[in-house]
């Protein structure tokens, strides 16, 4: 009996470390693969992607591919190996497509990031911004900052196009939303593109001459200091479409070296509203950028794990579902995924205070914006 009782004993010890330890493992690992970290916003989504999961009790890890699909898919291979039931993915390109393959095969849920995972069929989500709307948004800040409702054809404006990843399938959605607004400015003669003119991004070609490899922002530098020297070097620009803040800041840095800029930046765009392009943009440099909130984006994806991974409906407060003309940004090229998407918002001089009041910025970052 006393035998009986010492091994009921050690069984109950046994069960009880055993649940201790389970749950001081955190609970159901979530995944986190973020591109890179050479553009600050994926190093602050990584970290609001880790903070949301921890605060609805999932184990969460995050790692940056350092622009590296090989590298990224090995990180992924990692999560599924330590037993991820969910992964939120912003890829590198689409040789990403076999480790979300694997995924689909033990059943692990995928959520595509903010970048579609092209050429997979073996994932379902997708959630972002209307980055179609984020494109407009550039444009109409272009065409505000050169009044171009009052330009006539007689003393047109002349503008230089940049793109971002040919690798990320938001460029072209970021580009294609710009020309929306450019094409009938070009068409009427009050907008001259100086440079290679694709008129969509279904010019491959020429989108290929104006695309920036892996969002490098030497590439960006490079680029505008060769147009400076060629294609622009008898007129002088009045406006530069810019995809994002890094390369913004690259083509502001570009044209700071040539005279005719110097006190006289063209109107440039942007997007993710850095800190560094909010300094720029304050100091009357950098024109626009364009606000994601990615908090918000954040938040919204780990509400989309949790709902996933708990078999309910799906609700995401502030994102809508793309249907219509906009469902094809949840194209992946093997299928449609569910595409959920919020709205940003154009940041210029007179509204810098929006990302600040959103508590986009450190205190201190906060108080030099506000001063």
């Amino acid at each position: 009996m006393k035998k009986i009782t010492a091994v009921l004993l050690v069984l109950l010890l046994a069960a009880s470390f055993t649940a201790v330890s389970c749950k001081g493992s955190g609970g159901t690992l979530i995944g986190i693969a973020m591109p890179e970290t050479h553009v600050m916003r994926w190093v602050k989504d990584g970290n609001s992607l880790k903070t949301e999961a921890e605060a609805k009790g999932y184990r969460a890890e995050v790692q940056y591919g350092n622009a590296n699909q090989a590298d990224q898919n090995t990180q992924i291979q990692s999560f599924l190996t330590q037993g991820a039931k969910a992964l939120i993915v912003g890829c590198i390109n689409d040789g990403v497509a076999s480790v979300i393959a694997e995924a689909g095969r033990g059943n692990v849920a995928v959520i595509a990031y903010d970048r579609i995972i092209p050429n997979s069929a073996d994932y379902n989500y997708y959630i972002t911004f209307n980055n179609f709307k984020v494109g407009v948004l550039q444009a109409e800040s272009i065409v505000a900052g050169l009044n171009l409702g009052a330009a006539t054809a007689a003393a047109p404006k002349n503008i230089t196009l940049f793109a971002g990843s040919p690798t990320d399938g938001n460029a072209f959605f970021f580009f294609d939303g710009a020309m929306s607004i450019l094409n009938p400015y070009i068409d009427r003669g009050v907008l001259r593109v100086v440079g290679p003119y694709p008129r969509t991004s279904a010019d491959r070609d020429n989108f290929q001459r104006i695309a920036t490899e892996n969002w490098q922002a030497p590439v960006a530098k490079t680029r505008m200091e060769n147009l400076l020297s060629n294609d622009a070097r008898d007129v002088v620009l009045d406006a530069v479409l810019a995809p994002n803040d890094t390369l913004a800041r690259a083509i502001i840095e570009a044209l700071k070296s040539d005279a005719r800029y110097r006190g006289n930046l063209p109107v440039i765009s942007g997007q993710d509203a850095e800190y560094d392009s909010a300094v720029s943009i304050k100091n009357g440099e950098q024109y626009s950028t364009v606000f994601k909130d990615t908090a918000l984006l954040a938040r919204a994806a780990i509400l989309l794990a949790d709902q996933i991974l708990n078999n309910q409906p799906i609700n995401i407060p502030g994102a809508v579902l793309a249907t219509g003309d906009l469902a094809e940004i949840g194209n992946t090229g093997r299928k449609y995924v569910q595409a959920y998407l919020l709205d940003p918002i154009l940041v210029t001089r007179g509204n810098l205070n929006v990302p600040v009041d959103a508590g986009f910025y450190e205190q201190h970052q906060a108080t030099n914006l506000r001063n």
